[in-house]
């Protein structure tokens, strides 16, 4: 195999809060593996249709086609679709759950490149998992920041704006009736800002 920067099978994390462009450098990832003529998976969940279903795309307007599952044990059946994939890449994990986890971890292992996007902390400034287990497990991770909506600083949090859109006071149906964290909940500008450590209770 020529030296192209996929190598053996491995996980890849790319985590931050929102707008720190985590599904972009997914995107360029995916690129590069596609200039390298390798087989691509691009999964995303069914809860995030924001730009349309079946689409990863970054907030700047880039996107690709994807494959859309509601849960993380439907990953490895769309391989079967797809003969000669060698890396897979899951944008917004964090919708998937601890579910993912064991997913990701088995293809690795069977000598796929994983790359995996999501938040690493709710709107609330929690760990959000899977993103922590995944780091944990994973042979490389970028963590990227966004900048703060106040100051301009690196931002490594989101808030929910006042006046945005209520979520639900508990853990709500999601796609085939499982239930999905109030975390989870979709939004974009109109629901979050980025905010630094000084700024995220402001």
């Amino acid at each position: 195999m020529k030296d192209d920067g996929l190598g053996d099978g491995r996980l890849e994390v790319i985590a931050g809060p929102m707008f720190a462009g985590k599904s972009e450098e997914l995107l360029r990832r995916v690129r590069r593996a596609r200039i390298a003529q390798r087989g691509v998976l691009v999964v995303s969940h069914a809860l995030d249709a924001r730009r349309g279903v079946g689409r990863v795309s970054s907030h700047s307007g880039q996107g690709v086609p994807s494959r859309t599952v509601s849960d993380a044990a439907d990953i490895p059946g769309l391989l079967e679709s797809g003969p000669g994939t060698e890396l897979v890449a899951i944008d917004e994990a964090q919708f998937f759950g601890a579910g993912l986890v064991p997913v990701v971890s088995d293809l690795a292992g069977r000598g796929l490149v994983v790359v995996v996007a999501g938040l690493s902390v709710t709107f609330d400034g929690q760990p959000f998992s899977p993103l922590p287990e995944l780091m944990a497990l994973a042979e490389s991770v970028e963590k990227l920041t966004a900048v703060c909506s106040v100051c301009g600083a690196d931002a490594a949090f989101h808030v929910r704006v006042p006046g945005a859109p209520p979520v639900p006071d508990a853990d709500g149906p999601g796609p085939g009736g499982a239930l999905v964290p109030v975390a989870a909940h979709v939004g974009g500008s109109e629901s979050y800002e980025a905010r630094c450590r000084r700024h995220k209770d402001a």
